[in-house]
């Protein structure tokens, strides 16, 4: 992934003035005692325990702030950890981006347009910005807000002026999001869900780390991802997907921020969800491995902003 084209000035002088925003990496806080994780389950009570305790055990020792949702409707199964706390969203704001641009269309009762159809690939497939940027404008605020009011995404609150990558989410709304793309419903019909479904299938191999590790071969992941580096909190990486190809499907979202670099950010989101994946999965033999970044991969250490 390339981190130089992120959008200029994306960060700028908008945050509490240019000096708050930096490239450079402040030492880690010293982890604080964990929120616990809730894993319900009333079919799987032992699933929902042995849930628990893994991702627990997972997120042991790491400085990373974690929220993390999961959802699977087959297994009556939910987690919840810190679910209603708020991230800046980075790019996986470009599913709520895409779901507003499809909502639009049906409202409008047209296909979309070829343009619209190759901004929506290349913000989807490839996280670029400048596509974001132009459907966000496109769009705009009124209408955007608009969908996250059907979507029921009542905690999102979109970000300040052309600042997409500043919407505060949370790991609730962003599991309505993706339920959106998984069920019926009243909001998207069936060929927008699968067009948006499709993209996120189509991401390319170097930004397919996250959620999918752990995850049985056999099953189609969509994913989309998030980074971006401040002053404050450092790093947040979020990764969120659903996969689907058993059952129903299901779907897990990971939010973190003040991670050192973005591969320990990685590495926090992949070590939980390795065993996620796991135990929703057990047997499974052919998974998706974790990605191995190098530690120094993605470090903020450029003099450029970087946001995807």
């Amino acid at each position: 992934m390339v981190l130089r084209r992120g959008l200029a000035g994306i960060v700028a002088a908008a945050l509490l003035g240019s000096a708050s925003v930096s490239l450079l990496a402040r030492p880690a806080s010293a982890a604080t005692a964990m929120s616990s994780v809730v894993c319900s389950s009333p079919s799987h009570p032992a699933l929902a325990v042995r849930l628990t305790r893994d991702i627990q055990a997972a997120r042991r020792g790491r400085v990373s702030t974690v929220a993390v949702r999961i959802d699977d409707p087959g297994l009556g199964l939910n987690c919840w950890l810190d679910s209603w706390q708020h991230f800046d969203s980075a790019s996986v704001v470009k599913v709520t981006i895409l779901g507003a641009l499809l909502r639009k269309a049906l409202d409008q009762h047209r296909h979309l347009s070829r343009t619209e159809t190759a901004r929506a690939t290349a913000m989807i497939t490839r996280s670029d910005n400048g596509a974001a940027s132009a459907l966000w404008a496109e769009l705009g605020r009124n209408y955007l807000q608009h969908f996250l009011n059907l979507a029921g995404m009542r905690s999102t609150r979109l970000g300040p002026g052309g600042y997409w990558g500043l919407t505060q989410i949370t790991a609730s709304d962003q599991m309505l999001l993706l339920r959106l793309l998984l069920n019926s419903n009243a909001v998207l019909n069936t060929a927008a869900r699968n067009f948006a479904l499709g993209l996120m299938a189509r991401v390319i191999p170097s930004q397919r780390w996250g959620v999918p590790a752990g995850a049985p071969t056999s099953l189609t992941a969509h994913v989309k991802n998030g980074w971006l580096p401040l002053a404050t909190h450092q790093w947040r990486v979020h990764s969120m997907g659903c996969f689907t190809g058993r059952g129903g499907g299901y779907s897990i979202v990971v939010l973190t921020q003040d991670d050192p670099s973005m591969a320990y950010g990685i590495a926090t989101i992949e070590g939980i969800a390795e065993r996620i994946n796991r135990d929703l999965n057990p047997g499974a033999r052919q998974v998706v491995p974790q990605s191995g970044i190098s530690p120094s991969w993605g470090t903020p250490d450029e003099s450029i902003p970087a946001l995807r």
